[in-house]
């Protein structure tokens, strides 16, 4: 059974899950994108639908002869540099389509999928899927339009700002924030995500398949993401919160993921995110939950 992992052996995880796959008797290999096209070669003809994908060390894989593919990191492509932009221009453009075309085009499942990396990165879309299957997200502003960014937060008890696209950068609003030449300029530059502040606790849920593992995150960080000595708790969720889970796995085009929450005093959960590419080694080494091997399990079904 032949499996990739797109990304490479400098992260962790990826090594983590090519181990435990290797060791279930699969064969594994890296498919790091950028390294094409200069060691990493490709070909498909549209007509057949015939693809074959040759990795540097020269072993060959026609994509019927791939079985899945675990999405680790997406590293682009590495076009050499050429003095003429124009052309530096167009090697990058059609390097970049074939790839897309294969993570599109490969009949291998997907863990996960491009359709689904792609609605990761509209992180204002997935916010706005998630109100429309019945799960409570935060009063949220996305805008470079100051008025309307001071508007918001006169109408908040309290309220925080993080980037648009994602990221462990989030802050609580202060006044020296709203100075207005200060706001004018940080909003010239690009639009922010501000929402109100839901005071609480944070809780991941991980969801592999039909399987769903939840712990409190205990941390003093505004983000836990930025707290290393966070302490995690196994819970189990209600199940209400359970089922709206494995909903979002599904309207988000998901095989797995972590999602985020944050738990009001009054017990109410509120969706604040999606990965479809999440660290969990902490994770599993704090909790016991078998992430790993129900990784392994979804990639050689």
């Amino acid at each position: 059974m032949n499996i990739l992992i797109l990304g490479n052996d400098s992260d962790a995880h990826a090594t983590h899950i090519k181990d435990a796959l290797t060791q279930a008797g699969a064969e594994v290999d890296y498919l790091d994108t950028y390294l094409f096209p200069r060691q990493l070669r490709l070909s498909w003809q549209p007509d057949t639908l015939v693809g074959c994908l040759t990795l540097p060390g020269g072993r060959q894989l026609n994509f019927q002869d791939i079985h899945s593919v675990f999405w680790r990191n997406f590293s682009g492509v590495g076009v050499a540099h050429l003095k003429d932009a124009n052309q530096q221009q167009v090697a990058l453009n059609d390097s970049m389509s074939t790839v897309r075309s294969l993570m599109q085009a490969c009949p291998a499942r997907w863990i996960n999928s491009w359709q689904a990396y792609q609605f990761h990165k509209e992180k204002p879309l997935q916010l706005s899927l998630a109100k429309q299957i019945g799960v409570t997200i935060p009063a949220t502003l996305i805008s470079n339009n100051p008025e309307q960014v001071r508007e918001f937060v006169q109408s908040q008890k309290k309220v925080i700002f993080k980037p648009v696209y994602g990221g462990a950068h989030t802050k609580l609003v202060t006044e020296a924030h709203l100075e207005p030449n200060r706001l004018d300029l940080a909003l010239s530059i690009s639009p922010i995500t501000i929402q109100e502040y839901i005071p609480g606790t944070n809780i991941r849920s991980y969801v592999i398949g039909e399987s769903v593992y939840s712990a409190e995150i205990r941390s003093q960080a505004l983000d836990f993401r930025e707290d290393l000595e966070s302490e995690l708790i196994p819970i189990d969720l209600p199940d209400s919160v359970h089922q709206q889970c494995l909903a979002i796995l599904k309207a988000f085009m998901l095989d797995w993921t972590a999602i985020d929450w944050r738990l009001k005093p009054s017990g109410e959960y509120i969706f604040l995110e999606a990965n479809p590419s999440p660290m969990f080694r902490h994770f599993e080494r704090q909790t016991g939950f078998p992430i790993t091997q129900k990784l392994v399990n979804l990639l050689m079904y």
